[in-house]
């Protein structure tokens, strides 16, 4: 399969680049390599997908710098792509409220160029990272899709903004398209500036992990190899064609212990910091992955703590070049 993966050098794009790679497909990675968090994290991830493509029974792999704001450089990818992963976008829910224009200009309208461009072309389907943040304050929990989706913040309203244009094209131009509301994905290579990542490396330095507001936010987290499997499915199936459809990990955990559990494992002597909560996080998120389950066969393999000893481990294995960017972040 010829794949276009955009934001295919951050987090969960480059993850879908290398597995797809490695399952022989050749991909295309597009990312504008902004600086949101240090821009070494990305190169890495590009080399580790440089890596996979040199061994013989890998596809092909092509890395592209560039923006989805670019009209004409997201037409010429998509028309020779089969597959398209739109992972890119402004990420950061705080950042948002400070910039809010930036994130309608790449969220949305960048979404908006990649949809014109599938439409005019032979797509099969179009993927799209949405986000758990297009529901705003819980009216109950947990989410399923049919949950009133009230963003609080520009982050979250550009995110549904962008997943509801992707349906309606699926209506209205027949374009297959799915849009996976994500909730709050960790693992390797991960953004700094998430808690795991977070509390890790304060621990493994010997400062206290810092908490943001009394701790009793909850969060479903969830490990970046379920993310992969849920993508991975919509290659073989049109079930949720014209869909959104939440991708979690159905557990969920306070963030004080969280950091417990991060804390227990790595330097339990040490004592919890806190801080002022921001107004634009969430109070809590809780995914009900029965769509998924149904429409995909998505059953996530990782507990919150079984994906976090997963990350410790590959923490401490690959210390040497992520730490020094993750605390230069």
């Amino acid at each position: 399969m010829q794949i276009l993966v955009t934001g295919g050098a951050g987090f969960i794009g480059g993850h879908l680049a290398e597995r797809f790679v490695r399952e022989g497909h050749d991909v295309v990675a597009l990312d504008a390599m902004h600086p949101y968090y240090d821009l070494g994290i990305k190169e890495h991830t590009v080399e580790v997908c440089r890596e996979a493509s040199a061994s013989s029974e890998a596809g092909g792999y092509e890395f592209v710098e560039g923006d989805v704001r670019d009209a004409d450089l997201v037409s010429d990818l998509v028309s020779d792509a089969q597959f398209v992963y739109h992972q890119a976008g402004r990420a950061g829910v705080r950042d948002s409220v400070s910039d809010p224009r930036v994130y309608d200009e790449v969220n949305v309208d960048g979404t908006l160029n990649l949809l014109d461009a599938a439409r005019a072309s032979d797509v099969e389907r179009v993927v799209m990272a949405s986000s758990s943040s297009v529901y705003g304050k819980p009216q109950y929990l947990p989410y399923d899709e049919q949950h009133p989706t009230t963003p609080v913040s520009p982050y979250g309203a550009s995110k549904l903004a962008a997943e509801r244009y992707g349906c309606a094209y699926s209506e209205v131009y027949d374009l297959p398209f799915v849009g996976l509301r994500y909730f709050t994905v960790y693992g390797p290579r991960m953004r700094p500036n998430m808690a795991i990542s977070n509390f890790v490396s304060r621990c493994m330095n010997g400062e206290s992990p810092i908490i943001y507001g009394d701790g009793t936010q909850t969060r479903d987290f969830t490990y970046v190899d379920d993310v992969v499997e849920a993508n991975l499915a919509l290659m073989e199936t049109g079930a949720a064609d014209g869909e959104a459809v939440n991708v979690g990990s159905t557990d969920n955990i306070e963030i004080r212990e969280l950091a417990a559990v991060v804390r227990d494992e790595i330097a339990p002597d040490l004592e919890f910091e806190f801080a002022d909560r921001h107004d634009a996080d969430a109070e809590h998120t809780h995914a009900d992955t029965s769509k998924a389950s149904v429409l995909l066969g998505y059953e996530p393999d990782h507990t919150i703590r079984e994906g976090v000893a997963k990350f410790i481990e590959w923490y401490e294995q690959n210390r040497g070049w992520y730490e020094p960017l993750v605390l230069a972040s």
